[in-house]
């Protein structure tokens, strides 16, 4: 046994009793009052025996009290195994999570946590399993998302270029606006709905691969809708095709939708029927094309999204007329929620102000 070691001398029995009674940890308490019994001048085995412990663990409480005082003898958080990756090798895995595989090299177009798992061992020749490369991967805020489809010849810089510009361009259609007229964001694009129609995710017992109902048939429809975020308002139109004339009747259907006395502007693609000679255009309402190529700038794309996950999807259309009728519901439905759409419509670049 190791010599005895000296209580600190800036406290006494009394001093810890008064700590023990206001603390919650059962644990110090216990510890405090078997050095408390020292202070007095009680043996080591008497604190011992308050403590219910051998000597040598009473010495492993004088010298964590010693060193840091009453919260010395709060037990902390065990550290656990050390991370198998060290520092440096995470952010070479995260870099390359980013970058994504090249499918001359590591032989696949997306990583899947066995691929990574077999770069590791590559790179560094550790063996890692996926569980815990996915709490690796979790840990540093990564999650196995769906990816946003992008046109292979979309320019790159036509994006950012466009949100910077945007202020400019909303500024410019304000000043041949009479003073004062409110201006609202509306945002327009059409959708196909048919009987081949779509298959979404659904939970399932793990393991298992559920099925859905699918169709051959070709008869469909088309959803013209337009959204205003900034006011939870929405105007859509189910027709048989997408050309000049439809679009005409859409536009009509956003005018009468403009709050009186405001102004619309209308973002929408660069489709033919959206750029006609032959459109008419209602007086309120301007129209301001998007980039091409660039349908992720359009929020009504997530609009489509939610209605087939939700609404549409996993679904047999008997003939075009239930076609119609679905569409209808679903857009409906979609209109009497208006927070959804605020939801899902709002952009920050164009709707900051």
């Amino acid at each position: 046994m190791a010599a005895a070691i000296d209580l600190r001398s800036d406290f006494d029995g009394d001093g810890l009793r008064r700590i023990a009674r206001a603390s919650k940890d059962g644990r110090q308490v216990r510890r405090l009052l078997a050095l408390a019994a020292i202070y007095d001048g009680g043996a080591r085995s008497e604190a011992a025996r308050i403590g219910g412990v051998g000597l040598q663990i009473v010495r492993d409480w004088v010298v964590r009290f010693n060193d840091r005082g009453p919260d010395g003898l709060i037990d902390g958080k065990a550290p656990g195994a050390l991370p198998l990756l060290s520092a440096e090798q995470r952010q070479a895995l995260l870099r390359v999570v980013e970058t994504g595989p090249i499918p001359a090299s590591h032989g696949v177009v997306r990583w899947r946590l066995i691929d990574l798992a077999q770069w590791i061992w590559d790179e560094f020749g550790l063996s890692i399993s996926k569980q815990t490369l996915s709490r690796e991967l979790r840990e540093s805020g990564y999650r196995k998302l769906s990816a946003r489809p992008r046109h292979h010849t979309q320019d790159a810089d036509a994006i950012p270029a466009f949100k910077k510009n945007f202020p400019a361009q909303l500024a410019a259609i304000r000043a041949t606006l009479p003073r004062g007229t409110p201006v609202e964001i509306w945002w327009q694009d059409e959708a196909r709905v048919g009987q081949k129609n779509g298959i979404t995710r659904r939970w399932a017992r793990r393991g298992t691969r559920p099925s859905a109902p699918k169709d051959q048939r070709t008869r469909s429809a088309y959803i013209y809708g337009a959204i205003c975020p900034d006011e939870g308002k929405a105007a859509g139109l189910v027709l048989p095709r997408c050309n000049t004339e439809g679009m005409t009747l859409h536009l009509a259907e956003i005018a009468a939708t403009v709050a009186p006395g405001a102004h619309a502007v209308l973002l929408l693609d660069q489709a033919g029927w959206h750029g006609s000679d032959a459109l008419i255009v209602p007086p309120n309402i301007t129209l301001m094309p998007l980039p091409s190529k660039c349908p992720e700038l359009n929020p009504v794309e997530n609009i489509w999204q939610f209605m087939r996950d939700n609404w549409l999807s996993n679904r047999i259309f008997g003939s075009y007329e239930d076609i119609l009728d679905h569409c209808c519901f679903a857009w409906n439905r979609l209109v009497d929620q208006p927070w959804r759409i605020m939801s899902i419509g709002r952009r920050k670049w164009a709707h900051a102000s």
